[in-house]
């Protein structure tokens, strides 16, 4: 994964409502991704735009409330115990997650290919739950991982889901953050709509990276949960175009499906293991 080399979207200090040191102190936080082990000065300025100033008395206050931790040694950051604990903490407690990630872990056996969920983080997806096939060779994408949303089969879908005046503000953000690929990116956006009003699922055929193929499904919970994208993918020799559209999708659109009754209560939860024993699928239940 490409670490990113522009700075962070994300709401301005003369946004009504916002607190300037609040977005400017997220935006630090937001800087890192899993590739990261710890960053430097210069590299939050390069992916924030903040100054060096701003960067110094927004760091000391993360320290001091254990959002980063300091190696005075190294002159770098890394992330500390208590922007972990917010990450699992929101994970855990998400009841989509929670019921999607077996289903999740059924199919990627059954596929042989990685299934994965995601939700969007300013103009990128970002993985909230992955499960991957008992296979040496897979996409080796973990949670918290980071994805184009105008390039994936996960972005594009959660894209064909939005509604119009959100999904129009992403455009512009998009447009005004890559102009050169303007026309690109209006194409692939106008083609996944049409694919998921016409066929229930979008496809990313080599787009991102080309040797990945995968095809994607957008999720509304019925009980107002953040809307989310499932896909079903890997590596063009596990996943050939002809499998992702006569295996991989109709599947991923049967989990969806029944992810929905699930939550709903139409389908019965899960069987819960008795205390001290381990689920047989190796799934740990808890979240």
């Amino acid at each position: 994964m490409r670490k990113r080399n522009k700075p962070i979207i994300a709401p301005t200090s003369e946004d009504a409502g916002h607190s300037s040191a609040l977005v400017r102190g997220l935006q630090i936080l937001r800087a890192f991704t899993p590739a990261d082990a710890s960053l430097g000065n210069q590299d939050l300025i390069e992916r924030t735009g903040l100054p060096k100033a701003t960067i110094s008395r927004l760091t000391y206050t993360l320290i001091g409330l254990g959002y980063l931790i300091y190696d005075p040694a190294l002159g770098r950051y890394r992330v500390g115990p208590a922007t972990v604990s917010l990450g699992y903490s929101g994970l855990s407690s998400s009841a989509v997650i929670y019921m999607a990630k077996p289903l999740m872990q059924a199919l990627a056996i059954d596929t042989g290919v990685a299934v994965a969920m995601g939700m969007r983080d300013g103009l990128e997806m970002v993985y909230v739950a992955n499960c991957r096939p008992e296979t040496p060779v897979t996409l080796r994408l973990n949670v918290g991982s980071r994805l184009p949303i105008w390039q994936t089969s996960m972005g594009l879908a959660y894209m064909a889901a939005m509604e119009d005046a959100a999904r129009d503000k992403i455009v512009s953000k998009l447009v005004e953050a890559h102009p050169d690929r303007k026309h690109v990116m209006l194409s692939a956006i106008d083609r996944a709509r049409e694919s998921y009003a016409r066929q229930g699922f979008v496809t990313s055929f080599g787009e991102w990276y080309s040797y990945i193929n995968a095809v994607g499904i957008p999720f509304r919970p019925t009980d107002g949960s953040q809307l989310v994208a499932i896909t079903c993918g890997g590596i063009k020799d596990l996943a050939p175009v002809e499998e992702c559209l006569g295996s991989f999708a109709p599947r991923l659109k049967d989990l969806v499906a029944e992810l929905q009754g699930r939550l709903t209560g139409a389908i019965p939860p899960f069987a819960q293991p008795d205390a001290g024993e381990t689920p047989s699928d190796g799934f740990d239940y808890r979240g």
